[in-house]
């Protein structure tokens, strides 16, 4: 493993040292004192060992960049760990000397956090860690983009409509039940769905005269058709009111389950993050007190400003430098504080499982769809997405019936079974698998804690039936 990155001078001064093991001072700095004597003069190779240890280094200009390691290390990988620390020194730095690199050794060491943990190397890129240093939310700005692209789409498809294809949007279990309702019947096409279902045009449904068909048979088997409103960037806004409290806290989990057609589960991964809001700054000087259940499926990572042994022993979410205050003013969902994930192969974990079973008989082919949710979540704005190949005319609903669990069949003219797949998913819900609460705020500075908010979400990023 490695042991320690060092930026030193030429005669052995430690000008930044981080080391990813318990080791003492005096240790650490006879080591690095040390260095300069074993590399002797005009010497080309990039490591030297001693009887305990490997130096791997490289000179940046007047100083030089060292990675202490146990001799059982991974050359390969300290080499690669090396090649990524010397591009990020020059992004940090003032200059490459002594008062350059003194000035911004704070900044160095949370960069090395970075890329090394508890000794390993991570997979990150010099963007991602500017990134994560600075606390910028990438996920936020993913999510933006993908929220413009939607609407972007969805006027295209407006504007192409009559085009052939087809795509059964199911939605129910809406706020906790099943609400039985089609959503946005419209034939149309989009360039997404053209590229995912190979067998045709992909199709929106939405009440036009070939599908009023369609809403008439579902409303004589006593189904109650909720009309369809167009989304828009006022509702989304309102879906997620603007901060007013002092303190808001957002947890946020993202699901990704991909579940077998014939049955079974093939992956299921959870990834949340907790995000911090400050309106004013002197609300900014606190600490934040969790109860993460100490679930042992459950890995968490804190930012790395953070102090991660008071969250370690405690709970406790604070900067390593106390008197430094949490940044305010934060537009979408704030500074993120701690990351997690959860990953699993216990079909019971699934929030709901989802069967299809496509049958021809003759010029008709029959499709019934099993559903069920568990009872452990609430789950609401759920739609079922069934890809219909290149059919034209809208499909013959048999019977849905159902409210936690139930079926959905319906006749189209003969068709592949494979066709129907895969089905895609969404939802949210509002308790998480992680369960993290935010017990309590404590502040650094005297004085009653400011009033704060929790807001909690899962939402389905991926979630498929292949």
């Amino acid at each position: 493993v490695l042991l320690a990155a060092a930026i030193i001078s030429k005669s052995g001064k430690a000008l930044v040292s981080r080391q990813f093991v318990n080791m003492s001072r005096v240790r650490i700095e006879g080591l690095l004192a040390a260095f300069p004597k074993l590399i002797g003069m005009g010497k080309q190779h990039t490591y030297v060992e001693t009887d305990d240890v490997r130096y791997v280094y490289r000179p940046i200009e007047i100083l030089y960049l060292v990675l202490v390691t146990s001799k059982q290390s991974n050359i390969l990988e300290d080499l690669e760990t090396l090649r990524m620390l010397s591009k990020l020194v020059p992004e940090y730095a003032l200059s490459l000397d002594e008062e350059g690199i003194c000035k911004k050794a704070f900044e160095l060491i949370f960069a090395f956090d970075e890329v090394v943990s508890l000794g390993h190397r991570e997979d990150v890129t010099v963007m991602q860690v500017k990134q994560y240093c600075e606390m910028e939310s990438q996920e936020e700005k993913m999510h933006k983009q993908m929220l413009q692209s939607k609407i972007n789409e969805t006027k295209d498809v407006e504007k192409n409509k009559g085009e052939k294809g087809g795509l059964l949007s199911l939605q129910s279990l809406g706020s906790g039940g099943f609400e039985r309702a089609l959503n946005n019947l419209n034939l149309s096409s989009s360039n997404s769905v053209t590229t995912a279902t190979s067998k045709g045009l992909g199709m929106q449904l939405s009440k036009n005269q070939r599908t009023n068909q369609f809403l008439q048979s579902l409303k004589a088997e006593g189904e109650e058709i909720i009309e369809h409103v167009q989304p828009s960037s006022t509702r989304s806004s309102a879906a997620a009111p603007p901060v007013s409290d002092p303190v808001t806290l957002t947890v946020e989990e993202k699901l990704n389950v991909t579940l077998n057609k014939d049955g079974g589960l093939a992956k299921f991964d959870v990834q949340g993050t907790l995000s911090l809001q400050i309106l004013e700054e002197k609300d900014a000087y606190l600490h934040v007190q969790v109860d993460s259940r100490k679930n042992p499926s459950i890995l968490f990572k804190t930012h790395p400003n953070i102090n991660k042994e008071l969250f370690s022993n405690e709970n406790i979410l604070g900067l390593k430098d106390p008197n430094r205050p949490f940044p305010t003013g934060q537009s979408g969902d704030g500074v993120g504080l701690l990351k997690w994930r959860m990953q699993s192969m216990d079909e019971s974990a699934v929030p709901l499982t989802i069967s299809c079973w496509p049958n021809v008989a003759g010029n008709v082919t029959d499709v019934s769809i099993e559903y069920e949710a568990s009872s452990m979540y609430d789950l609401q704005n759920v739609i079922i997405s069934v890809p219909l190949g290149s059919l034209r005319n809208a499909p013959n609903v048999e019977r849905i019936d159902g409210e936690w669990s139930g079926t959905v069949e319906f006749s189209v003219p003969a068709t592949d079974p494979s066709t129907f797949f895969p089905i895609s998913v969404q939802f949210t819900a509002k308790n998480t698998f992680s369960g993290l609460k935010v017990v309590n705020i404590i502040p650094l500075k005297g004085g009653s804690p400011p009033r704060f908010v929790q807001r909690s979400t899962l939402c389905a990023e991926k979630y498929t039936v292949v």
